[in-house]
């Protein structure tokens, strides 16, 4: 055999059984790329790993070391690598779910009738007119069983009551209709039997929220009679009548005895002296 051959031979087997000496930790391990998931924003990121820099760090994730550094504008010239450092390695187009807007459910407007609000009251006193003057004074006192009604003028309220004796006479002032709506009403009152009107019993009222209203009616009893025992008689003339002509004629004599009297005291006097009238 060639002493080349064998010598190149020998050269091979000592480098094959030096491979097989070398343990097998010793070569260097392929790792494989790691699995990483986009962001909600679409944004991939990759820790830095020890040992990385940027040629490996691009080839784990598929892309070149140009995008790398297109992806992360920081990184320096030499493209230095700290452990831990976050490198973003990838966008993807984020596709956002239209927002869906749920019109609320509208339920349909039922009209519900507005309930009174109290906002008026009138109070109705129905008195013994005993004199028949149309006013009520301190001693006049209310009548009981009198029907009043109040009704608004539209149709919106009406109501009736009947009047009734106070039981302290000296604050009453009348029953009365609570919580009625502003507006214009007809008040008209049925006088009990056995008694007559001295003023209208229907009476037209204008409120307004918040006021309180009084209206006073006056009746007087049938029963009632005038007297006049206390009147002084008409006085007569007719006996008197020449009384009166006689003394009239003695004044007009009277006057007439003056008058002659004031025109002789007004004329001059005439004297007769030496024989010549002087005046």
């Amino acid at each position: 055999m060639n002493s080349k051959r064998f010598f190149l031979l020998l050269i091979l087997a000592g480098l094959f059984l030096l491979g097989l000496w070398l343990p097998a930790g010793a070569a260097p391990q392929m790792q494989q790329p790691p699995t990483l998931t986009p962001g909600a924003d679409g944004r991939t990121i990759y820790i830095v790993q020890a040992g990385d820099n940027c040629t490996r760090v691009a080839f784990l994730n598929g892309i070149s070391v140009d995008q790398l550094r297109q992806l992360n504008s920081k990184l320096d010239e030499n493209c230095t690598l700290i452990e831990g450092q976050e490198l973003l390695v990838g966008i993807i187009a984020v596709v956002e779910t239209p927002t869906v807007l749920v019109s609320p459910t509208v339920s349909p407007f039922t009209a519900t009738p507005t309930p009174l609000i109290g906002t008026t009251e009138v109070c109705i006193l129905l008195f013994n007119d005993a004199n028949g003057n149309a006013l009520r004074e301190e001693t006049e006192p209310a009548v009981a069983g009198g029907a009043v009604s109040l009704t608004e003028n539209n149709g919106e309220y009406s109501a009736q009551l009947d009047t009734v004796i106070p039981a302290d006479p000296a604050v009453y002032q009348g029953i009365c209709f609570s919580n009625i709506p502003e507006g214009k009403y007809t008040i008209s009152m049925a006088a009990p039997d056995n008694y007559n009107p001295t003023m209208e019993l229907e009476y037209v009222l204008d409120v307004k929220a918040g006021d309180r209203a009084f209206v006073d009616f006056g009746i007087q009893s049938k029963d009632i009679v005038v007297d006049t025992s206390n009147q002084e008689p008409e006085s007569s003339t007719s006996g008197s009548s020449p009384l009166f002509g006689i003394i009239g004629g003695l004044l007009l004599l009277g006057g007439v005895g003056l008058g002659y009297y004031a025109w002789r005291s007004g004329r001059p006097e005439t004297k007769l002296s030496g024989g010549i009238l002087k005046k």
